[in-house]
Formats: structure tokens, sequence, C-alpha cells
């Protein structure tokens, strides 16, 4: 995926296309997706899927005179790399604009498990014990 890519660089429409792909389960045409998407044009699935193929998130197979496409990465790992960039650029925004962000994970996680709390904790423990290491 391109460094660029963030949440909001996917409009509805290029989701809802790969939901449709990562069902599909294989390399699909447009023609081979169409039947999810009757109510748009045949020509704005093909566009949706070459904008998603440029923006580095599908990969695109020429069959005879049409394009198969794959999504290169399964819903997890993008939803991780989403994530993973959004933390990044909050990050290099100013220490008083982070402070909210970390609270907040730190209560989601908390709130969902116990036990993910306390690997967090572990890893965090860890982190700072290597970068002591580092600085001897």
């Amino acid at each position: 995926m391109h460094a660029s890519t963030s949440p909001s660089a996917f409009g509805p429409l290029e989701w809802r296309v790969l939901e449709a792909l990562w069902q599909y389960g294989n390399a699909a045409s447009v023609r081979d997706l169409q039947p999810k998407f009757s109510e748009i044009a045949y020509t704005t699935l093909m566009t949706t899927l070459d904008r998603l193929h440029r923006k580095g998130v599908l990969d695109r197979t020429k069959h005879g005179r049409a394009f198969r496409y794959a999504a290169r990465h399964t819903r997890a790992e993008l939803e991780s790399s989403l994530a993973a960039g959004a933390v990044r650029a909050a990050i290099r925004g100013d220490q008083g604009s982070l402070r909210p962000l970390m609270s907040f994970f730190v209560d989601a996680v908390g709130e969902r498990d116990q036990e993910m709390l306390k690997e967090l904790e572990t890893l965090i423990r860890a982190r700072r014990a290597e970068l002591e290491q580092k600085s001897r």
C-alpha cells in the first residue's frame, strides 16, 4: 500500500468494491463483480477498480481484453496498515495532541480486554528497556 494512503483516501464505493473482492476470494474482472453493483454503471465500477489499483491496494493482470483485480492485502492487513498510518500522522503533530490519542487508545484497549492491556504494558516496558540499552 502506498505510504500516502489514509483511511479517508477511500470512498464508500471503494470500500464496497474491496469488500466484494475479499468475498469473491479470487482475482475478479469487472464483469465478475457487476452483479453485486447493479445500481451503478459498468464503467463506474471499472473506474473504481482502476483507481484502487493506482492507490496501490489492488493487483491487476491482463486476461484477454479485460483486467482481473485482486486485493493485495487482507481486510485485517489493510485496516492495520491504515491504523498505523493514522497513528504515525498523529505522532508527527504536536505533543499536546498526542496525549488524548494515547488516552483514548488505552481506554479502548482496557474496555475490550484486560489481558490485552497487560500485553500493551509488557510491550511498553520491553521497548523502554531496549531504548535504555541503546543509550548506554
